[in-house]
């Protein structure tokens, strides 16, 4: 194990040390960094540096009360909230979103988004586009674990994929998108809370560095030797990325929002960095976060919003905890990408994993719903200004243009420079295992 001699501080397992930092054994997340950076060592580094922004808003917000108001249908069914013009002529949406109403030249809205097996929470398909059911040995990987394997880091210095989530009380409602069979080596790299102090070097000289990195190279070749599997080899250049992030500022400078614009900041707000419920935090700053992340060379960044699973008080909820700093954090987000000419290359999603029933119920609230949903998409020079797919009178059923979380998945792999029914990842027996299941990407935003 490396040790940095340094000053005094405290790691992210909330246990003081003193005088050193433990770089084979960096905890992130429950990983360790040279575990993050394991498989980058055989993946190619591309020039081109796209990027994915995903946003889960755990619990799976109501369509109909978003982007799918229904004032044709009856009381039961329409709810309280009415719609607002937007910048698109004749495309109209919830009045506790004007943001993103101001911007809509800027956004698509799907309104018949399906693909959820049973209604179960579960962000699991908003990361690979597939069912829990009938998986390969260790499970579908997810999108940023894709990402990952197939084109690396754009930078050594900054991991492809990187998870803003937080635990939460639901798992799933925490998770950043699981590596599946891709193996931890590509599992997200999530530097929350003291985490970002251990990513720099705490008094230590270049000079002092390469004294103890001498060491760890002689300390390897001995586990190497003892190694009949040679499970170690490669463990020089895994350990040569992680030393990449700890001696490089460039991540740590990303996390540290004091370097940002205090305009910028004021325009993205704080929200509230405590976990809602058994759900998520609905934290701007990681909206600002994400943005800075991408610039700095992460390819693929998720984060996670809220919780929006109201089986009560739907509409107090909506319009009191979570719809006015939704509207904000997304639509500073998006302004942004588009004032920094980031707007080509960096592509938003925003959505949860299904709807929500058409029918409010006794306790003023909406059920679940996995007939139909909706997200939202932006940038990564897509076609914007634009809806895609309806439901009927009630916001029941699909009535027109049916998108597949699949078909979302595999368009942001387009906009990633893949194809995602041609490009295949082994699983764990070897066998080629394609990226989607057969959903092209969705031809109205090209």
């Amino acid at each position: 194990m490396l040790r940095i001699s340094g000053s005094a501080y405290r790691l992210c397992d909330g246990l003081s040390r003193r005088d050193f930092l433990r770089v084979g054994a960096l905890g992130l997340g429950g990983l360790t960094l040279p575990g993050l950076l394991r498989a980058e060592a055989q993946a190619g580094i591309r020039s081109s540096h796209k990027s994915v922004i995903m946003i889960y808003m755990a619990g799976a917000p109501s369509h109909q009360d978003m982007y799918d108001l229904k004032m044709d249908a009856p009381a039961e069914i329409r709810g309280e909230f009415r719609p607002i013009a937007t910048s698109v002529p004749g495309i109209q949406i919830c009045e506790h979103l004007p943001r993103l109403a101001a911007i809509m030249d800027r956004l698509v809205p799907l309104r018949s988004v399906y693909g959820s097996p049973n209604g179960a929470h579960d962000s699991f398909i908003c990361y690979t586009g597939r069912s829990t059911l009938n998986q390969p040995p260790g499970d579908w990987p997810s999108f940023g674990a894709t990402i990952s394997a197939l084109q690396g880091p754009v930078n050594q210095a900054v991991p492809p994929f990187i998870g803003l989530a937080p635990n939460a009380g639901h798992p799933p409602y925490g998770s950043p998108g699981l590596p599946g069979f891709l193996g931890v080596g590509h599992a997200a790299f999530r530097p929350s809370g003291p985490a970002r102090d251990d990513m720099v070097l705490k008094g230590m000289s270049v000079e002092q560095l390469s004294d103890r990195r001498q060491l760890l190279a002689g300390l390897d070749r001995l586990r190497r030797d003892l190694d009949a599997q040679g499970t170690m080899a490669g463990m020089d250049e895994i350990t040569e990325q992680a030393l990449s992030i700890l001696t490089s500022n460039r991540l740590a400078e990303a996390l540290d929002l004091s370097r940002e614009d205090p305009a910028v900041r004021q325009r993205y707000g704080t929200g509230d960095p405590k976990n809602f419920g058994d759900g998520a935090p609905r934290n701007l700053e990681h909206f600002l976060l994400a943005r800075r992340l991408v610039e700095a060379g992460a390819r693929v960044v998720t984060l996670n919003f809220g919780r929006w699973d109201f089986h009560s008080d739907n509409f107090n909820g909506l319009k009191n905890t979570h719809l006015p700093l939704f509207d904000q954090g997304l639509s500073a987000l998006i302004e942004d990408l588009h004032q920094r000419g980031l707007d080509q290359d960096v592509s938003v999603v925003a959505w949860g994993e299904f709807g929500r029933t058409p029918r409010i119920n006794e306790a003023a609230g909406r059920d679940h719903w996995p007939q139909v949903g909706g997200g939202l998409l932006a940038g990564g020079g897509m076609r914007t200004g634009q809806v895609i797919g309806a439901t009927d009178r009630l916001g029941a059923e699909i009535a027109d243009r049916p998108v597949h979380f699949g078909e979302v998945l595999s368009t942001l792999y387009r906009n990633l420079g893949l194809d995602a029914r041609t490009t295949t990842i082994p699983d764990l027996a070897g066998r080629p295992r394609y990226l989607v299941d057969d959903h092209p990407p969705l031809p109205e935003l090209v």
